[in-house]
């Protein structure tokens, strides 16, 4: 399983990114916040641009916005290997899919604790990967609701009847024990479990101990 590590609730963001580049987690998760379609901390995109010259890892993009299409073509400059938005956005899905895809990056969609599952349907032989909110998007340091563990499997048996290579993600509230529930999935989103610790590396050993 892949680990993607988010920075969201770090204060010194830049020394934040520096120490998970050390790691041997396999993205830096970055989540971006317009304001619109969720609240949260809004990072702006000038900040960011400058702040990922610290890192050579390939970044693994949640675009929490109204209108994708904005954000797309700048963190499609920015080394990134996923895009994911959010399926509750509603409109030009399908391009905004077809757009990450132009750039060679994986394209995703992802989806909060309270929207149906059905929601995905149209779209499964269109992406590469689902992110499943396992907490409500925007904050950081929320716990795991386990409430979602149905969704997730719900979500990952209907996507891979379709399109058996998409990748089944979850983003909010992990940490050891919540790990070894989460087994069959392909990546895991961890920010504060890890950003939490002196030492990253050791977090990241003790989650891949878990999934084991």
């Amino acid at each position: 399983m892949k680990i993607a590590t988010s920075f969201l609730s770090c204060k010194n963001i830049e020394g934040a990114i520096q120490k998970l580049s050390a790691t041997d987690a396999d993205f830096i998760h970055v989540d971006f916040i317009d304001g619109k379609l969720y609240k949260g901390r809004c990072i702006p995109f000038r900040k960011l641009k400058k702040i990922f010259k610290y890192t050579r890892k390939r970044l693994d993009v949640h675009l929490m916005v109204k209108k994708p299409k904005k954000y797309i073509k700048k963190f499609a400059d920015l080394n990134a290997a996923n895009i994911t938005f959010h399926i509750e956005t509603e409109k030009n899905i399908e391009k905004n899919l077809e757009l990450i895809r132009s750039f060679g990056i994986r394209a995703g969609l992802s989806i909060s604790p309270d929207t149906e599952p059905s929601r995905l349907r149209p779209y499964l032989d269109k992406i590469d990967l689902i992110l499943i909110m396992s907490v409500m998007p925007g904050a950081g340091g929320q716990a795991f609701m386990e409430e979602t563990i149905p969704k997730i499997k719900t979500i990952s048996e209907m996507a891979r009847k379709v399109n058996p290579n998409i990748k089944i993600c979850v983003d909010g509230g992990i940490n050891e024990d919540v790990a070894k529930k989460l087994k069959s999935i392909d990546m895991m989103v961890v920010g504060s479990y890890i950003t939490n610790q002196k030492n990253f590396q050791e977090a990241i050993d003790v989650l891949r101990d878990a999934i084991q």
